[in-house]
């Protein structure tokens, strides 16, 4: 299971890539490892609001359906395209080109409320 150092993580499986002014989201290796292939995303609209701990869209699989659920709180800046013709981009590549959504976070204090990488090796074993 891939876990990259430089992200934050949630207990719902999602990670997060902090810059300076937007925050990339995506799904873990050991969540798309759980769902099996992703044949379809659903996303939040461009410009819309999304709450921490709350659904932001969902992930279909060949095995289930599973909520999206937002690290951060913030604004929607941009969805991930390419997962509209390429669904399985999320299994082979979750960190890089399987990214889902990036948004300008709204509240810099839901940051401490993240998992960093030795944190949540420990929760998923």
């Amino acid at each position: 299971m891939s876990v990259p150092e430089h992200l934050f993580y949630t207990k719902e499986h999602e990670w997060v890539e902090l810059k300076e002014d937007c925050a990339i989201i995506g799904i873990t290796d050991y969540a798309q490892s759980q769902l099996g292939d992703v044949i379809f995303v659903e996303f939040p609209e461009i410009g819309s609001n999304v709450n921490c701990g709350t659904s932001f869209g969902e992930v279909e699989a060949v095995k289930t359906v599973s909520d999206l659920f937002a690290p951060l709180s913030g604004k929607v800046l941009s969805i991930n395209d390419e997962i509209d013709n390429a669904p399985d981009l999320v299994n082979s590549d979750p960190y890089e080109k399987g990214w889902l959504i990036k948004i300008s976070p709204s509240k810099s204090e839901e940051k401490k409320d993240l998992m960093n990488a030795n944190e949540y090796k420990d929760f998923i074993s």
